[in-house]
């Protein structure tokens, strides 16, 4: 798993449930993925705990009995944060609080806290802090439980009340504020776009950390951040890009993942411009991840949620350097053979293959089947730029090989 070199790293401990919907592989799955999403933050899991029910308890989430013990356990291991899996609502996120009284977070929350650590235009810097204050909210509450006056007392009578209301009134005007200025920075985005003329667009979308930045450095010539870590790309990013004699739009889009938080999807809507005014998608697929099918599924979601999951769209599958089969002996009669100890070969001919000519497999690491996929992207962006410019097909002959660094 993840290596826990740095001594500034904050303990955690992950809560998450086993439910119908749920079962206990998709639990762990989310769990692993909760956990690479604390690393991210700056965190690292000591110890996870999960419990079976059959919905989450609207007091506290999960039960008292295993309450108990995620309170003990934080007590004789000085841990400083509980993460949880699900969205709390703000009077789950209250009442365990006050029984584990150390800092609680939900998966919405950490998400957000990364994007606020990686915002680095003021666009995007305005995006988070609207999804942070819609989040605020209805949580306010119990941010003033030391004015309450239901605790009552000397010194407890007066504005408990009073001061919560005028806080909501000022995290509402802020939030229309923030509105307002995004309105404005997307009409600026929307002019610059126009600015464009009819160059052919193309975006990289697909789910966080599966080298969408990396794919954008090598085919584009260019320096964009990527690193091993989820979210890295936040900003969008846009480059002109030339095959061979073809300049076209490739702009890098910020990573998606499942149950992303709606008010991150409400306030980078405008972000996702990008995608909604492409011609063309490059899905990129981290095809060496044991749930990458989950994760096409969880992109197309979205997508279709931004209204773009009709668009032409080319899968590229990523990572192949990285890509290990489980293995099988010969003569292990006991275990069923599944789709985790397909080889490469064996997955191109499962449902990849109805994707025919609009599936890829690359290494944008290793460039590993790079001039392929230059061919692939060289005669769809040509497609596209022919029927819209009827008279030019002549310019741009087929793809040559041999001009490898055109």
């Amino acid at each position: 798993m993840i290596e826990k070199k740095d001594t500034a790293l904050e303990k955690a401990v992950l809560i998450g449930i086993i439910t119908k919907d749920q079962d206990e592989v998709k639990s762990k799955e989310y769990l692993d993925e909760l956990e690479f999403l604390t690393f991210t933050a700056g965190g690292y899991a000591i110890k996870r705990f999960t419990q079976k029910m059959e919905m989450p308890n609207p007091k506290t989430f999960i039960g008292t009995g295993k309450m108990e013990d995620v309170r003990q356990f934080i007590e004789d291991n000085d841990v400083g944060t509980a993460i949880f899996d699900d969205e709390l609502s703000a009077a789950q996120e209250r009442n365990i609080s006050k029984i584990l009284n150390v800092k609680v977070l939900d998966r919405t929350n950490l998400i957000l806290d990364i994007f606020a650590q990686r915002a680095q235009t003021s666009y995007a810097r305005t995006q988070v802090e609207l999804a942070q204050c819609e989040y605020l909210l209805p949580r306010l509450r119990g941010m003033w439980t030391h004015l309450e006056r239901q605790k009552g007392g000397i010194g407890m009578r007066g504005p408990g009340e009073t001061e919560i209301e005028t806080d909501r009134r000022i995290v509402r005007d802020k939030i229309a504020l923030l509105k307002a200025r995004i309105k404005t920075i997307d009409k600026q985005m929307a002019v610059q776009r126009g600015n464009r003329g009819k160059m052919v667009r193309v975006a990289l979308v697909g789910y966080t950390n599966v080298g969408k930045s990396t794919l954008m450095n090598v085919v584009s010539k260019s320096a964009v951040f990527a690193e091993n870590k989820l979210f890295a790309t936040l900003d969008t990013t846009v480059r002109k890009v030339v095959i061979q004699n073809l300049p076209f739009l490739l702009s890098d889009t910020v990573g998606f993942i499942r149950k992303l938080p709606t008010q991150l999807v409400d306030s980078f809507k405008s972000t996702l411009d990008e995608v909604r005014e492409a011609d063309l998608l490059l899905h990129v697929v981290d095809i060496s991840h044991p749930n990458f099918e989950e994760h096409i599924e969880s992109v197309n979601k979205i997508l279709g949620e931004i209204k773009s999951g009709d668009k032409p769209t080319i899968m590229v599958f990523n990572k192949i350097d990285a890509y290990e089969a489980e293995p099988l002996e010969e003569d292990d009669l006991e275990t069923e053979r599944t789709e985790k100890h397909y080889s490469l070969e064996e997955w191109k001919s499962t449902w990849m293959s109805k994707v025919g000519n609009n599936a890829l497999f690359i290494s944008a690491i290793n460039k590993s089947n790079l001039e392929d996929f230059k061919k692939r992207v060289y005669d769809e962006v040509r497609d596209i730029h022919v029927t819209r410019f009827p008279y030019n097909h002549f310019l741009y002959p087929d793809y040559n090989y041999e001009d490898m660094g055109k």
